[in-house]
């Protein structure tokens, strides 16, 4: 129905960057948000970052400054351009949708999640 695509996940050493992109596809009529959650086991699912398409944006505090929420509202693509990446981002990084599919019903929609690991 709804499909989000996420790539450019990897392996990058602390001070390194990484470029998250993730493409929506399927029956949307329109969006409200798109963003990045990420999870660790220990951890549940936690905002990173969201932006509207009015462009509106939303940062988790522990990547202000360093990371970079942008999108292609043409294209229903999401960026995620991450900077400076430390240790503690190591996640599984998921891509988030809540979009209208027709005139009044909404809803919630994810990827499946690409790794990120900042080690050296």
């Amino acid at each position: 129905q709804v499909q989000l695509v996420e790539s450019g996940g990897g392996l990058v050493q602390p001070g390194g960057s990484l470029r998250l992109s993730c493409a929506a596809s399927g029956s949307i009529f329109s969006i409200v948000n798109m963003g990045w959650y990420r999870q660790v086991p220990e951890n549940g699912r936690e905002l990173v970052a969201t932006r509207t398409s009015g462009g509106s944006t939303n940062y988790a505090d522990s990547v202000k400054g360093r990371f970079t929420i942008s999108r292609d509202n043409a294209k229903n693509t999401v960026y995620l351009q991450m900077n400076s990446l430390k240790p503690e981002d190591t996640a599984v990084y998921y891509c988030y949708l809540r979009g209208y599919t027709n005139y009044s019903q909404w809803g919630d929609f994810w990827g499946q999640g690409t790794q990120v690991t900042v080690s050296s």
